[in-house]
């Protein structure tokens, strides 16, 4: 087919659908061996790029920091050791991990206690104390909805993150109308407080939801559920995810016989005349080339906002999200990527204010191609009908496999970045952001899986 006919073709498809047509649109595709382009429409407008907004904030981690880099979390202890007693506190320094505790894995607090054991403590004239003072105290992005405030998926972020932020509140439902009641929490957390609203009712959907501040004590349950449904989960954020992990790590020091004299505490307050502190051990999280990957294939956000917060840490300490905001725009300025126009709130997609224009993010997609860290930013990305969030997406086409990209989705919004492989050996770049579309998101992607299709067929 003639390269026009196709280009016309294709943008037709789009322009004229009648779940796309009308929607808020920004479409970018081109060759990126020969910077041929092979589909334009509107790709200077930005838009709200939802999760494909993770791209600029893994590409700037591991363009800044490396694959290899480790988020660090220290030991450290104020005082002196005499005859076996610290005569001070033990701090766990935070150093903005997102994977301590993810999963509930917990088997480093055990190298933790071994490490005090090792500098012959046995005792501890004080408590541990939870040091969060990397980051401010601003822990929730307040460009984010009231509504996500509190859910799992938008937790605070801390300079200690710990069991991904979030736990499990079991419920119990009764007969319709009751009020279904709060059976534990799973971690158990001994100081929250839950004012319950949510109700039973003659419904087959879970439509229970949480919501709270990071550092408050009180979590509010409202929505419904189905009646006489017995035990089941909602889950929410951690209001202090610092403070539960001192208390844990209190527990385990006791169960090995240190004795721990005080309960345990937390900073959140940075104050550089901070008394000096003796360094005990350091904890290395996994590299970061598999922080990204698990950023990416399955849009977690707790780690996309831990690693915006870090790269903020560079500028300023403590860290504050206008810092990493500046950070994250103007790295990828200086790396030529316009980020004029784009407008950058947070580092996952949360914030509705985020606009970015798919012409921004092809840019940013052709540098990281030619980047020396190439292998570890392809493998971080869902491969289509594979992978991640793309496991859905041209499953069983002939563009299976062949795509590799990051996905965006919101009430009305199906976005996509990334990279296409094609037959020839020649590799496509794109972006494709569709907003305020009147429909599912998954239908949405079915138009766009049939956009993909459609030019894919006419250039093979």
């Amino acid at each position: 087919m003639h390269l026009l006919a196709a280009i016309l073709l294709s943008v037709n498809f789009l322009t004229s659908h009648p779940l796309t047509g009308q929607a808020n649109m920004s479409v970018l595709v081109q060759n990126l061996n020969t910077g041929e382009v092979i589909d334009n429409y509107r790709s200077e407008h930005v838009v709200p790029p939802a999760s494909v907004m993770k791209l600029l904030t893994t590409g700037a981690a591991l363009e800044i920091l490396g694959p290899g880099f480790r988020f660090p979390t220290l030991l450290e202890y104020s005082g002196y050791v005499e005859n076996g007693t610290l005569h001070g506190n033990l701090y766990i320094h935070g150093g903005c991990d997102p994977s301590l505790g993810w999963q509930g894995q917990t088997a480093f607090l055990y190298q933790w206690v071994k490490a005090v054991q090792q500098a012959g403590i046995k005792r501890i004239d004080g408590g541990v104390v939870a040091d969060m003072t990397m980051l401010d105290g601003e822990a929730q992005n307040p460009s984010w909805l009231c509504e996500d405030a509190g859910n799992y998926y938008a937790p605070g972020i801390f300079a200690l993150n710990y069991y991904g932020n979030t736990m499990n509140i079991v419920l119990k439902s009764g007969e319709p109308g009751s009020v279904a009641s709060v059976v534990k929490t799973e971690p158990a957390v001994e100081d929250v407080y839950f004012i319950n609203h949510i109700r039973c009712g003659k419904i087959t959907y879970d439509g229970a939801f949480v919501s709270g501040l990071p550092f408050s004590r009180e979590r509010y349950l409202t929505g419904a559920v189905p009646s006489n449904l017995g035990t089941f989960g909602v889950k929410g954020d951690l209001p202090n995810p610092g403070l539960l992990l001192a208390r844990h790590f209190t527990n385990r020091l006791r169960e090995a016989g240190i004795s721990v004299k005080n309960n345990a505490t937390y900073e959140a307050d940075y104050n550089p005349l901070t008394t000096a502190r003796t360094e005990l051990y350091i904890h290395y999280s996994e590299p970061l080339s598999e922080i990204i990957k698990e950023t990416n294939v399955n849009s977690n956000n707790l780690y996309a906002e831990s690693l915006f917060r870090f790269l903020g840490t560079r500028y300023t300490l403590p860290g504050t999200i206008h810092n990493s905001q500046d950070l994250l725009k103007d790295y990828w300025r200086r790396r030529g990527v316009n980020t004029q126009n784009a407008i950058i709130k947070d580092g996952c997609g949360l914030a509705p204010q985020d606009a970015v224009s798919a012409k921004t993010f092809v840019q940013l997609l052709t540098v990281m191609s030619r980047s020396t860290n190439k292998e570890a930013w392809l493998a971080s990305l869902p491969v289509s009908g594979q992978s991640g969030t793309l496991k859905s997406l041209c499953p069983g086409t002939p563009l299976e496999g062949r795509i590799h990209a990051k996905s965006g989705t919101i009430a009305g919004t199906k976005n996509f970045a990334g990279y296409i492989d094609m037959p020839n050996g020649e590799t496509w770049v794109f972006a494709i952001l569709i907003n305020s579309a009147p429909g599912k998101a998954k239908n949405i992607q079915t138009v766009i899986q049939q956009y993909l299709l459609d030019v894919y067929k006419a250039h093979q």
